[in-house]
């Protein structure tokens, strides 16, 4: 129990840093600030700040009409629920990944 423990600790800090990346890049948008790049943010999504990223993207209205970064955040979002859906399907048939 204690790697899921530490797993849903990672999982949910990168979610919550990968959100607080984006609205921080929206607010300096609005204000004409030092923007975070876009490679960045898409790093943190990458390493499991996908859900955040994305719930960020709606709730801030950010970069939802720039099609590559959308794009490639909904393919890293899907990939990360296949992930989840393998490891579920992967505890419920008993096969253990050590």
């Amino acid at each position: 129990m204690i790697e899921t423990d530490w797993i849903a600790t990672y999982v949910t800090a990168v979610n919550i840093i990968a959100a607080l990346a984006i609205g921080w890049d929206k607010r300096q948008a609005l204000k004409g600030g030092q923007r975070i790049s876009e490679s960045a943010l898409m790093k943190l999504a990458f390493l499991g700040g996908s859900l955040g990223a994305k719930v960020a993207q709606r709730r801030f209205s950010h970069k939802t009409r720039k099609q590559p970064f959308a794009r490639q955040l909904n393919l890293i979002l899907g990939f990360h629920i296949a992930l989840l859906a393998a490891a579920v399907i992967g505890v419920m048939s008993g096969i253990r990944p050590y």
